[in-house]
């Protein structure tokens, strides 16, 4: 049986939810975010025993991209004869990934710039074996944020874009509320109320416990 998978590792001081999804029967999968940390990233890989064909970022922070170059090389490094991907966010994120040394010094923590192998958008699809995610585009909070939808498991990879009992901060100088709740509203609402998602921090949810008691959603 072709099963989905998952692990989430919280990283760096923000405990961003870096996700590891693979297939039962192939042990391939995929990193979702590793903002940092990637020592315990590799390990956890490594105690699975997967070989890991993609890198995917939502988007630019540094709390959700800042060791995507480390573990990308790696990995490369590790596995010389598997295909490794970096893709995402939306090209409209360029800008944090291009800036990510300097968000994290912010911090006090270190990051690396990166350049992805793929900017995504809307309508690009993620393969995994037999499981497929589908992109969709939910800016707000950052003008380049992406999803990972899988339709078929009834699993959506939401970044920051909602969390349990809340939304994704907009308050940075790029940030747009209305936008943030106009792709919570037309995009991820109608993936019905059974859908469950993981987010970039604390528990995952429901769209039908959120629809219900998200205040931001009311």
């Amino acid at each position: 049986m072709h099963q989905l998978r998952g692990a989430i590792i919280p990283v760096t001081p923000f405990q961003q939810n870096c996700t590891i999804l693979w297939d039962d029967a192939s042990k391939r999968g995929f990193v979702v975010d590793p903002g940092g940390e990637a020592d315990r990233i590799l390990a956890a890989i490594d105690e699975l025993g997967l070989i890991i064909e993609r890198i995917l970022l939502t988007h630019g922070h540094m709390d959700h991209a800042g060791a995507a170059a480390e573990l990308a090389e790696a990995l490369r490094v590790r596995t010389p004869d598997a295909t490794l991907l970096l893709e995402g966010p939306d090209r409209r994120d360029q800008f944090l990934l291009d800036d990510l040394e300097t968000q994290a010094a912010r911090y006090g923590f270190a990051a690396r710039n990166v350049v992805p192998d793929r900017w995504l958008q809307e309508g690009d699809t993620i393969t995994l074996g037999v499981h497929r995610f589908d992109v969709l585009h939910c800016p707000g909070h950052t003008p380049g944020h992406i999803v990972y939808i899988n339709r078929s498991a009834r699993l959506g990879l939401l970044g920051d874009v909602l969390f349990q009992g809340s939304v994704g901060r907009t308050d940075f100088p790029y940030g747009d509320h209305a936008a943030l709740i106009n792709a919570i509203t037309t995009k991820l609402l109608p993936l019905g109320d059974d859908f469950q998602f993981l987010c970039g921090h604390g528990p995952g949810s429901t769209i039908g416990a959120e629809r219900r008691h998200n205040p931001f959603l009311r």
